[in-house]
């Protein structure tokens, strides 16, 4: 067992004042640094320390502290907050009881009572390596050019080649206590060392200052870097596989929303999964080139690739100019096959204990010539996934460039993927809400009641694309919702079939299929039967009638694709059902788009796609229809002044009350989020109670 490694000098100024908040002042900047540069580090990956002291409040003595970023958090954006706090002579004091590695998982909850005051944010695996490395600032990080060196077949030898004494090699050992041990000794047996290639894993640095701590961090992973470039051979991928080369662009992204949906539907099978598209040069070169399959087939090997990655992704094995129904055919048997590896890897591993198999779907699914599929409980955990796999290839590169790429072990990957503490950490997630999964397309979504119905959704959970005719305003408006992980802007005239198919292309590109459609792009023009011109009628039926057919038939086509039901919502209107004065072209395609609903209802409930409409009325303030003259109108239609239109259609109502863009949002919150499951073709009247618009 190590000896206790000594405790950090004393950090207190010259007149005995403590000078903490300045060691986690260091402590955040150089995080945020380092995490800043993906060079440095994966999103979320690894982790940084400082030691210093504070007054103990009981004793009024001062106690050796140590802050460490906390499970789960991320460098680049790391807050105070995001820091655990804990003693360091108790810490420390766990080496005396530490039952041995068959047991060391007991010491992540011996962490708790080592934690100072509420001790900021739960201890990660890693808290030991930062406590028990003698120095006062220790890095643990995960660099594509360090990992390289860490899955190479000689990674010991060519770390000695690349850094001589000043980093040292520790053979692949499971994060966790005795890793830290084992840091701690070698730091301690090598005094000139500023840090180590972790084997199979990553790097740690140290030093008694946070400005050398980084610098010392930096330097590893910048020689690393050189390293590989100076001795690496050119083509550590193999040559170029005949068929395999990226297809152009625009063909590229064409057959990657085409395959998307199917892709994601797979993906699906026993979890729902958001999608996330990528194509890179990184993923294209990769498989471009002879060695990918071999190199696939190997996995990745930092922890932190494969919890996100699996261990080994789906690939199809088919050159990039494939017919598009044999690519299809040929995913769909290599997903039967690759679940039923999937299997077999756990039952090899697995443990009377183990956690059960959480899926069998591949999170990572690579097509030559087209780009990365990646897949995850949100749009944000299916991008990172890809980001990750792409750090994987970049590993790969690295070590087959000065030597060959050699992970980890199968059976050590299992025991992270299937660790007790990893599934302790999934089961303190949050609950999911409700539309989570789920990806919307709402039409005429830039304002009115489109905008506030992707705006509930998004709330609720989903991934919203917000089509409008004014892509600049359907930009606006995603952007208003969040990121490009919660929401992307499209043009779409909905009027126009080859519109409608690219809007559902991007919105495959963005998310990997859509889920959700609601048809809510709509206009009108309120005339008397005589004054209602030709142009006027098929104005409102084009954009309503035929839109709606079109958004419908759009989605349906992507939600048969994937296989995992869905969802079409009309916002049809009271008008529907309701014969008002001097409206008769809206009135008449409202009513068409309602029999829409019933028809689509019928035909499509094989597919598990539900299609259900909703009936407002006179919803005012908000409207973009009502901002765009229709107000003036049914304003003059019933005597009354404009500004007054909204208490108007209240006073004649049963409830008496005003309806909003909101309203209407709440009523396809309703329909689809899940408590509704076995309900289709029904419309909801949100009218606050118009007895002649009564559905009968």
């Amino acid at each position: 067992m190590s000896q206790t490694p000594t405790p950090p000098q004393d950090p207190s100024n010259e007149q005995g004042e403590t000078v903490s908040d300045s060691v986690v002042e260091q402590l955040i900047a150089r995080s945020n640094t380092l995490g800043a540069d993906p060079r440095n580090t994966n999103f979320a990956g690894g982790n940084t320390s400082a030691a210093g002291t504070r007054t103990d409040p009981v004793t009024g003595q001062p106690v050796d502290l140590l802050w460490v970023k906390g499970s789960g958090g991320d460098l680049g954006t790391l807050t105070e907050d995001g820091l655990a706090v804990l003693r360091l002579d108790r810490l420390r004091a766990l080496v005396d009881v530490y039952p041995g590695e068959e047991r060391e998982d007991e010491m992540v909850a011996a962490f708790d009572h080592c934690l100072f005051g509420k001790g900021g944010a739960a201890p990660s695996i890693d808290t030991a390596m930062h406590g028990l490395v003698r120095a006062a600032h220790v890095d643990h990080l995960h660099p594509d050019s360090g990992i390289a060196l860490a899955t190479a077949a000689d990674g010991e030898r060519l770390t000695r080649e690349c850094f001589g004494d000043r980093v040292v090699w520790v053979p692949w050992r499971r994060p966790g206590f005795q890793l830290g041990l084992d840091i701690a000794r070698i730091a301690e047996e090598n005094p000139n060392a500023i840090g180590a290639i972790l084997g199979g894993h990553g790097i740690t640095a140290w030093a008694e200052t946070s400005e050398q701590c980084q610098a010392n961090s930096l330097e590893i992973i910048r020689t690393a870097e050189r390293f590989l470039e100076e001795r690496g051979r050119p083509e550590p991928f193999g040559p170029a596989l005949d068929g395999y080369g990226a297809l152009p662009e625009a063909e590229r992204r064409e057959r990657a929303a085409a395959l998307a949906p199917v892709i994601r539907g797979l993906a699906s099978t026993d979890h729902p999964q958001v999608g996330h598209f990528t194509d890179s040069d990184v993923v294209l070169d990769f498989l471009a080139a002879a060695e990918h399959p071999r190199l696939a087939a190997l996995g990745t090997s930092c922890p932190d690739h494969f919890l996100r990655t699996k261990v080994r992704p789906m690939v199809l094995d088919l050159p990039a100019d494939a017919p598009l129904e044999r690519a299809v055919e040929r995913l769909r048997e290599l997903h039967e096959e690759y679940r039923a590896e999937y299997r077999a890897y756990y039952e090899r591993h697995a443990l009377p204990d183990s956690p059960a198999m959480r899926g069998a779907d591949p999170a990572i699914v690579l097509v030559p010539g087209v780009g990365m599929f990646s897949f995850g409980k949100d749009a944000k955990t299916a991008r990172v996934a890809g980001e990750f796999y792409v750090n994987a290839i970049n590993v790969m590169r690295g070590a087959e460039a000065v030597s060959t790429y050699r992970p980890i072990e199968e059976s050590e990957k299992f025991r992270i993927e299937y660790w007790a503490l990893e599934e302790a950490k999934l089961a303190r997630m949050p609950k999911p809400k409700p539309l989570a999964t789920r990806v919307a397309l709402v039409t005429g979504a830039a304002s009115g009641i489109g905008k506030a119905i992707a705006a509930r959704l998004a709330a609720e959970g989903a991934c919203v694309v917000v089509a409008d005719l004014d892509a600049e305003k359907a930009a606006e408006a995603a952007a208003e919702l969040g990121n490009a992980d919660v929401a992307v802007g499209v043009a779409c005239d909905v009027s126009d079939g080859e519109a409608v198919a690219r809007a559902f292309r991007e919105a495959a590109l963005a998310f990997g299929g859509v889920d959700l459609v609601v048809n809510n792009a709509g206009l009108s023009i309120s005339k008397p039967l005589l004054e209602t011109t030709e142009r006027d009628w098929d104005l409102q039926h084009d954009v309503m009638a035929k839109g709606s057919f079109l958004v419908s038939r759009e989605g349906a086509r992507v939600m048969t694709a994937q296989g995992m039901g869905g969802d079409i919502v009309y916002i049809a209107s009271k008008n529907a059902v309701f014969a008002g004065p001097n409206n008769v072209a809206y009135s008449a395609v409202k009513a068409d788009q309602a029999h829409q609903v019933r028809l689509l209802a019928a035909e499509l409930g094989s597919e598990g796609i539900r299609v259900n409409g909703v009936n407002p009325d006179g919803v005012v303030r908000g409207s973009g229809i009502f901002a765009g003259g229709w107000g003036a109108q049914r304003a003059k239609v019933y005597g009354v002044k404009e500004e007054e239109l909204g208490a108007f259609y209240a006073k004649r109502t049963i409830l008496g009350r005003e309806v909003l863009p909101e309203h209407v949002a709440n009523a396809v919150f309703a329909l689809t989020a899940g408590e509704l499951s076995h309900t289709t073709g029904l419309h909801i009247p949100v009218d606050s109670g118009v007895a002649a618009a009564f559905l009968r």
